[in-house]
C-alpha cells in the first residue's frame, strides 16, 4: 500500500511553490483565494499519490473530504475554541473564515484531478495495446 511515487512528488513540490507565490505576491479578490482553493487539492491529491498506492477515486475522495471538514471548522470557528487564534501557522494551514465557494473551488479541483487522471490512464493503455498488438 505505501510506495513512493516520484512523479507524484514533485508535482506536489512544484504545487506547493505556486501556492506559496499566489500568498506572497498576489493580492486580489479572485485568483489568490479561488486558484489557491483550487489548486490545494491538486496539492494534497498529489501528496497521498506520492507515498500511498490507491486508486484515483480513493485518492480523490479522501482529499474532497478532508478539505470540507477543514471548511467546516472554520464555518464552527474550531482555531479559535481550540485555543490556536494565535498561531500564525495554524492560521494559514486550517483557514480562518468559511465560504461557500471554496467548497466549489474544491470540487471543481478534485474534477480536474480526476479528468486529468482519466486521461492519462486512458492513454497509457491504448499505448500498452498498441505494444502488445506488435
Amino acid at each position: 500500500m505505501f510506495q513512493f511515487n516520484r512523479n507524484y512528488f514533485i508535482l506536489t513540490i512544484l504545487l506547493f511553490l505556486t501556492e506559496v507565490a499566489l500568498a506572497m505576491y498576489v493580492h486580489d479578490d479572485f485568483i489568490r483565494p479561488y486558484s489557491g482553493d483550487f489548486l490545494v487539492v491538486i496539492l494534497l491529491y498529489c501528496f497521498v499519490k506520492s507515498f500511498v498506492k490507491v486508486s484515483v477515486l480513493v485518492a480523490a475522495s479522501l482529499v474532497l473530504v478532508f478539505s470540507f471538514a477543514i471548511e467546516i471548522a472554520q464555518y464552527f470557528n474550531m482555531v479559535e475554541k481550540l485555543g490556536f487564534q494565535h498561531s500564525k501557522i495554524t492560521r494559514i494551514v486550517l483557514g480562518n473564515s468559511f465560504a461557500w465557494m471554496d467548497l466549489l473551488a474544491y470540487v471543481l479541483g478534485i474534477l480536474t484531478v480526476i479528468r486529468i487522471e482519466t486521461l492519462r490512464l486512458k492513454r497509457k493503455n491504448k499505448i500498452h495495446k498498441q505494444m502488445n498488438f506488435r
